[in-house]
């Protein structure tokens, strides 16, 4: 099949749904598909075009078999709403003469948020005919409303009217956890337009690896040390302050080291929190390369997965997987009716604590660091449903059969016989 893949990240982005449409793309090459992925100059999450895009139009590259083809971004790395807005519009605009810069896809995929994407993406479904996939990854503006990120009128209505429109004009809507299909056929969504396959993880990659002997341990001076690791955004839904707060309160076990790797810009408030409160057992440190997260989560002994209580309830963090598949406990201070809360207890690879409370996540920490026998217990269950439940193979199958199922539907509708030949065994 020729498969286009509409998404505003991708490689080389480190972290957030950029490795995920990567691994998505070449894993479908691999297996003998066409892919083609429409993307902006990468700029996440510094905020800022990576130097050696800077200053151009687009740029088309070919990396493991997969054709990338980037466009012009308009971007501020102190974004206002007008700014935001620019921003999603230059994207629209200048991505726009991409799709015809290819042969026609048998189907497009497409990434949300952002939720201006829906425009070309259906723009290029109708002018090619072709089934157009939406990819929930959050649902806005419900989700930035409640966390105070989103609080104009005009924007929400904007959003929520455009939020319609993408449902009607996908054929089919993926989404990563049964929280999001309850919220979408709560607004009136066919149940039988939704399908769920859940974000993945290499877990050949990302995989148990011993502690001792660990370079990254050795060059942040953390040999010997229970660390308690956080990677990744370091946004309003987090409220990183608790993990701060925390620390102060196992500051009385010196072996106990919180470390925090994220974007260096959030860092410096982090670092202002650190000194006002004492917290001189936490390391902050910059986002890593990829190449270094197996080794980085495996310098860890807990992994921390962190939400505001009033984050919307089908939230679902893409760390999930990486932590359950690296073998690792993690502590899960996020609203217990929520989505995140529901697939950590699942998976019986970590234990819930209250949000927002740095005593209850200090007191869990420390019975963690007192019970190795607990912690390799839920390190391997969660390194057990990681392979059983969130494996690439897994998510490549599911995409590849709903693509082949949706292009074999249309074609038997239409009369016409389709001209690929995909095997399941």
């Amino acid at each position: 099949m020729h498969i286009l893949i509409y998404s505003y990240n991708y490689h080389p982005e480190p972290i957030g749904i950029a490795p995920l449409m990567t691994e998505l793309a070449e894993g479908l090459v691999k297996r003998g598909h066409e892919v083609r992925v429409i993307t902006g100059m990468p700029n996440y999450p510094q905020r800022e075009i990576y130097d050696e895009y800077r200053g151009k139009w687009y740029v088309n590259e070919q990396k493991n078999g997969v054709t990338i083809q980037r466009s012009y971004l308009r971007i501020k790395s102190k974004p206002n709403i007008l700014d935001r807005l620019l921003l999603e519009l230059s994207f629209v605009f200048t991505s726009l003469p991409q799709v015809f810069k290819g042969k026609r896809p048998d189907v497009i995929i497409l990434t949300v948020p952002p939720l201006f994407g829906t425009l070309p993406a259906t723009i290029f479904s109708w002018l090619y005919n072709c089934p157009l996939i939406l990819n929930v990854q959050d649902i806005l503006p419900e989700a930035a409303v409640r966390v105070g990120l989103l609080k104009n009128k005009w924007m929400i209505r904007t959003l929520t009217a455009l939020e319609k429109f993408a449902y009607r004009a996908a054929h089919t809507i993926s989404v990563i956890a049964d929280g999001f299909s309850e919220n979408l056929v709560n607004k009136g969504v066919p149940v039988n337009k939704i399908v769920c396959i859940p974000n993945w993880v290499n877990i050949n990659f990302i995989c148990p690896l011993p502690k001792h002997n660990n370079a990254w341990r050795h060059t942040h001076q953390l040999d010997g040390k229970f660390v308690v690791l956080y990677s990744g955004n370091i946004a309003l839904t987090q409220g990183l302050e608790t993990v701060i707060e925390a620390a102060v309160c196992l500051r009385h076990i010196k072996d106990i080291v919180f470390a925090i790797v994220g974007e260096s810009r959030a860092l410096q408030k982090l670092q202002e929190y650190c000194l006002l409160n004492g917290a001189d057992n936490v390391l902050l440190l910059p986002l890593q390369p990829r190449e270094k997260l197996p080794e980085m989560l495996a310098a860890s002994d807990v992994g921390l997965i962190v939400q505001k209580r009033n984050v919307i309830s089908f939230n679902m963090p893409s760390k999930i997987p990486l932590l359950l598949a690296s073998g690792r406990p993690i502590v899960g201070s996020v609203p217990a009716n929520g989505t995140a809360a529901k697939a950590i207890e699942l998976s019986g690879g970590g234990i819930i604590v209250e949000p927002e409370s740095p005593n209850a996540m200090a007191a869990v920490v420390q019975d963690l660091y007192n019970n190795p026998i607990l912690r390799a217990k839920l390190g391997n269950q969660g390194r057990q449903f990681a392979v059983e439940n969130y494996s690439l193979e897994q998510a490549l199958d599911r995409y590849e059969g709903l693509f082949s199922d949706i292009v074999a539907n249309r074609a038997s509708s239409e009369g016409i016989l389709p001209k690929f030949n995909v095997s399941k065994g």
